[in-house]
């Protein structure tokens, strides 16, 4: 297995109608969080603790929900929100 981030349940649902640029920002954040997970949790599938939990990721244009998963070496993007006002 190997980290990656994804959309859940898929990117049309998650970030329809989000600014381009904005979802460029949450991306690129999604990117750095698969890299610091993989170097917190070495050993992903045999994480035996509970996961953290939802958080949140301000980016430029607004702010993003994620959930890291170790036991799937996943980083789970739930919810996007780009800002009301440009």
């Amino acid at each position: 297995m190997t980290w990656a981030w994804e959309y859940v349940p898929d990117e049309e649902t998650v970030a329809a109608g989000a600014p381009h640029s904005f979802i460029a920002e949450v991306e690129k954040k999604a990117d750095e969080l698969v890299r610091a997970a993989e170097a917190l949790y070495l050993h992903g599938p045999g994480y035996q603790g509970a996961d953290e939990g939802a958080k949140h990721a301000f980016v430029a244009g607004g702010f993003f929900v994620y959930m890291i998963t170790p036991r799937s070496e996943l980083v789970s993007i739930w919810q996007v929100t780009p800002d009301p006002l440009p």
